[in-house]
């Protein structure tokens, strides 16, 4: 499956496109490329749009999943605001990724910095049907917490 991929006017070329860390990754790493090789705060408590330079093609019957990465979340407290984040088949638009600080200390987004991971999987479209009754299921209407703890 090929994801064509193009550079926003004015993004640094030098900044890597997506990749693949190991041969086992799922996600493909995405990085920060900023407005004059710049960097940007993002406070305690705070979130900012990352942008990455980017714009996709995804083909029909495909999303891209935009997901934190660990590290960032482990070491600083920085995950999505959305995660995970949807990218439709037909958007052709910027591709940013909303950082959000939910560490402690304030946290500083360089250039050319791996900010999130992007997963590529299939689509299924539901048909909807509004019916009088739900078939029975073991659970039922247990809801949060109802299968015990641990």
């Amino acid at each position: 499956m090929t994801l064509c991929i193009m550079r926003e006017p004015g993004a640094d070329a030098d900044v890597p496109l997506p990749d693949y860390a190991t041969a086992g990754a799922a996600g493909a790493d995405l990085r920060a490329n900023l407005p004059d090789r710049g960097a940007i705060l993002l406070p305690a408590g705070g979130r900012v749009l990352v942008p990455t330079g980017l714009r996709l093609a995804i083909p029909d019957g495909y999303e891209v999943q935009i997901r934190p990465r660990s590290g960032l979340a482990l070491k600083h407290g920085v995950g999505l605001a959305n995660a995970p984040g949807t990218i439709d088949s037909d958007y052709r638009g910027p591709l940013g990724v909303i950082l959000m600080n939910m560490g402690t200390q304030d946290f500083t987004v360089t250039h050319g910095m791996r900010i999130a991971q992007m997963v590529v999987a299939p689509v299924l479209r539901a048909d909807f049907r509004l019916v009088q009754a739900l078939d029975d299921t073991a659970r039922g209407e247990g809801g949060f917490g109802s299968t015990g703890s641990g």
